[in-house]
């Protein structure tokens, strides 16, 4: 074979396309377990599995578990979703990828910090959350600027502590006891 009809292999990494994946663990992670592949919207789905997956171990635990449980998973869902979002998006090459919901996940747990375990109260911080997700009132808006994972995760942190706020007083004023 000549060499002008030799064909030469390019690795993908030599395009300036092309990107690495992103470390299995992160990509698990951001994507809450897959449920930001879901459709329509990614973060609905992620903060309902997130919303789930608590209900269920919150009733495993005794009551005086759940709430530093709760703060826990809140905590490591920040600490562990903003490498995770950083990679991911990276990897995607998307500044904030719909499919990362890490972000979803920490904001519902914080939101349901101290909400006892009920349809009603479970309903009410899943829209609460929502709401603040989606509408982003300041400053939640202008945290999404901070660089990376950072801003992917932090946004939604804000979100949630504003779902937790209204929650809190919703429950203070014994909305659900009626």
């Amino acid at each position: 074979m000549s060499k002008s009809s030799e064909v030469r292999e390019v690795p993908l990494t030599s395009s300036p396309h092309a990107r690495p994946p992103a470390p299995v663990w992160a990509s698990l992670t951001a994507t809450f377990f897959g449920s930001g592949y879901l459709k329509p919207g990614p973060g609905t789905w992620g903060s309902l599995a997130t919303m789930l997956l608590w209900a269920g171990i919150a009733y495993l635990l005794p009551v005086d578990w759940r709430m530093p449980v709760n703060v826990g998973l809140a905590g490591a869902a920040v600490a562990i979703g903003i490498p995770a979002a950083t990679l991911v998006a990276r990897a995607s090459g998307l500044k904030d990828p719909q499919f990362v919901v890490i972000d979803e996940t920490a904001g519902q747990l914080i939101t349901l910090v101290g909400v006892p375990l009920g349809w009603k109260t479970f309903l009410a911080g899943f829209i609460l959350f929502r709401a603040f997700d989606i509408t982003k009132p300041p400053p939640v808006r202008q945290l999404e600027r901070l660089p990376e994972g950072t801003g992917i995760v932090v946004d939604d942190v804000g979100a949630g502590v504003y779902g937790w706020v209204v929650m809190q007083l919703l429950l203070h004023f014994g909305v659900f006891n009626h």
